[in-house]
């Protein structure tokens, strides 16, 4: 794989158990990238390592007053000089592509998972984790994956060189090959010290970032609250901790690096003091000393590898395991075989949408209310009809085919859900719409049943460079845009795929009455024919439902049209009028909480009038 050629068609189906079993994955599924650069960091380093030899050849043809020596010298360190340029060239081409294609296809690994969870993916990891996993891990496992191969090119120069000291002069050799152990191993009694060091700063730096991402997210509600100074104190006081972390673990590295300096540095002086000693018996020639000498010193280049490998564990392994924490996530249904198609046709199912666990019935078709007075059970139950359970249970069916079995695209494809809180990507306006659809519905008529008039007109005034309003850009996460104007951007978003199934989670919490008269209008008219969904307490929305399902305590209740419910139900009353336990208990004094009572009839018919006063409000509007 090239760098040109990503991304991966397919990454494949990670190893998740731990974090070295993933590591081992990503270095198997890259045998080629990591033979291409062992073999170029063969020649680099075994030539680097050649050029100690031609010195003492050199030396020696100059002893003996050797023309012809100093020519083969001469043209040794040439060959010497060519290999080493051409191998460095090369070696960094394949340690880079090495590092480069290792991240890419965790990062697809990583967004594929992010896709396949949906919603569930931040119920079970913090968002500021599932960040700093694809950035910053990413890049720490993709240097390990590329070290491995340049660190066994070095050990085995170093192993290569020390037979051929042994070899060219066994005395020294001995010696030589003795001391490389010990200073390759002089390091490993610090490295669990360090490497607890470097998880504590990870792990401080991961909450400072889920710290950070939090604030900027709530930066609108802080300022109107006045909370800007606490969550800045407390962003500090993160950063501070990360700081000294950082600096602990810093200071390890700086000792393992001065191991790596002084331990070398001895058994140099070992050498050439015994090396010297040898030189006054006449045991070694000064070609042979110099050459040795010179061979270690340039041995100190391959084992700074044995450092890097070190550091690059270190960091990469809790990484790793990070990583492999969001791969091996599963959503509930996965875990029940879905997928198995077993009653799967290869086609997008239609019919009645059914929740048997709570025994919510949407008639294919038909526009159906759903009213919870629990919001997160309404949000839970939302994401359930569309196959985004957050535990596991019985299957919703659609047209009798339960959605646990069909492949996830499909049933995204079939079931549509916009939760309460939905993201607007950056981009323009133009390519926020550009999602996959049915092509029945046009962008044009998706943004006028939205009302989304003065959101283009804002868009416009905002921009400068842009003379039509769909070619505008819109910032990260919309927060240029007032909380209703994002809501119905979002809402156009989702009437434009055109599903078979539209589910909706409060698609108007944030607009004003006016608006939300014309929104449930247009909501009617585009869905006509098409199965819809919408969890709401809005009086506007409910009397534009042809059915309403009210949930009581996780069960239906009640179905019936908004009117009949609010004359007969006092309980669904309740939650729609948003009515006290004061009003209600108020309301059993007076003796007034059986429904076919006469001053429950009374505040029935009030109810039922405060609807036509709105009717009048959409009709001026």
């Amino acid at each position: 794989m090239q760098i040109q050629d990503l991304p991966y068609s397919d990454p494949g189906m990670a190893d998740a158990r731990s974090g070295p079993h993933l590591l081992w994955w990503l270095f198997r599924n890259q045998r080629g990238g990591q033979l291409k650069a062992l073999l170029w960091g063969m020649l680099h380093f075994s030539a680097v390592c050649a050029l100690p030899f031609c010195v003492g050849l050199a030396v020696e043809a100059a002893v003996k007053g050797s023309a012809a020596g100093l020519l083969r010298t001469g043209g040794l360190l040439l060959l010497c000089g060519t290999c080493v340029a051409v191998g460095d060239t090369f070696l960094h081409r394949a340690a880079v592509t090495n590092w480069i294609t290792a991240a890419a296809r965790l990062q697809q690994l990583l967004a594929r998972k992010a896709a396949h969870l949906g919603s569930a993916l931040t119920r079970r990891v913090a968002a500021g984790e599932v960040v700093a996993v694809s950035t910053g891990d990413v890049e720490k496992i993709g240097w390990f994956v590329e070290a491995v191969s340049r660190f066994t090119a070095a050990a085995l120069t170093v192993v290569l060189v020390s037979v051929a000291l042994i070899v060219y002069q066994p005395a020294l050799g001995v010696v030589v090959a003795v001391g490389l152990p010990l200073v390759a191993l002089a390091v490993l009694p610090l490295l669990p010290r360090a490497t607890r060091r470097a998880d504590v700063q990870r792990e401080k730096a991961g909450r400072a970032t889920e710290l950070a991402s939090d604030t900027v997210a709530g930066l609108r509600v802080l300022r109107g609250i006045g909370g800007e100074e606490l969550f800045l104190t407390r962003y500090r006081s993160a950063s501070q901790e990360v700081r000294h972390a950082a600096v602990r673990s810093a200071r390890m590295w700086s000792l393992i690096s001065a191991i790596q300096v002084v331990v070398p540095g001895l058994l140099l002086i070992a050498v050439v003091w015994y090396g010297v000693q040898l030189a006054h018996e006449g045991r070694v020639t000064v070609g042979e000393l110099v050459t040795v000498y010179s061979a270690v010193m340039i041995l100190n280049y391959p084992m700074r590898h044995f450092e890097e490998i070190a550091m690059a564990f270190s960091f990469s392994r809790p990484s790793a395991t990070r990583a492999a924490r969001v791969l091996s996530l599963r959503r509930p249904t996965d875990a029940e075989g879905a997928g198995a198609g077993g009653t799967d046709t290869g086609e997008v199912p239609g019919g009645d949408l059914h929740d048997p666990l709570t025994g919510l019935l949407a008639p294919a078709r038909r526009f159906t209310a759903v009213v919870c007075g629990d919001p997160d059970a309404a949000g839970e139950l939302a994401a359930r009809l569309g196959g985004h359970p957050a535990e596991p249970g019985p299957s919703v069916l659609l047209g009798g085919v339960a959605l646990n079995d069909l492949p996830l695209d499909r049933a995204r494809t079939a079931v549509l859900v916009q939760d309460k809180d939905p993201v607007l990507l950056s981009g323009s306006l133009r390519e926020l719409l550009d999602v996959p659809a049915s092509g029945a519905v046009r962008a044009e008529d998706a943004l006028a049943a939205a009302q989304c008039d003065d959101v283009l007109d804002a868009l416009a005034q905002a921009s400068l460079d842009a003379s039509d309003p769909m070619d505008t850009r819109i910032t990260e996460r919309g927060r240029s845009l007032s909380g209703g104007q994002r809501q119905r951007l979002a809402l156009a978003r989702s009437l434009v795929t055109d599903p078979e199934v539209l589910v909706l989670d409060e698609p108007t919490s944030a607009v004003d009455s006016h608006t939300e008269a014309r929104i449930a209008e247009g909501l009617r008219g585009l869905r006509s024919g098409r199965t819809t969904v919408v969890f709401t307490s809005s009086p506007l929305l409910l009397d534009r439902a042809d059915n309403v399902v009210f949930l009581h305590e996780g069960a239906v209740a009640a179905t019936a049209p908004h009117r009949e419910l609010i004359a007969t139900d006092p309980r669904y009353r309740a939650v729609v009028t948003r009515e006290t336990e004061d009003e209600k208990d108020g309301s059993a004094r007076d003796g007034t909480t059986d429904p076919t009572g006469p001053l429950e009839r009374a505040d029935g018919d009030a109810l039922l009038g405060e609807l036509d006063r709105l009717e009048e409000i959409e009709e001026s509007a």
